[in-house]
């Protein structure tokens, strides 16, 4: 069962990575653009920004887990 979680997580990890999207008003500036190089930089650039709020979700998550696994070996 934990191994499981760990590859469910892993696999949420990832798909940011996989998911090479664009909004709507950059896909119209680069569809205007000579060059495939010019839109696939904008893809990546979007991808690193998306990894911030993944971040901190993430250590918000495990600074509330850690929190509450203290609070419940001081009660026991």
């Amino acid at each position: 069962m934990r191994s499981s979680k760990y590859i469910f997580v892993a696999i949420l990890m990832v798909l940011p990575v996989l998911a090479i999207a664009q909004c709507a008003m950059c896909r119209a500036a680069l569809e205007s653009s000579d060059g495939n190089i010019k839109a696939e930089a904008v893809n990546d650039g979007i991808v690193y920004l998306m990894i911030l709020p993944y971040l901190l979700v993430g250590l918000v998550g495990y600074a509330v887990y850690k929190l509450r696994k203290k609070k419940k070996a001081a009660a026991q």
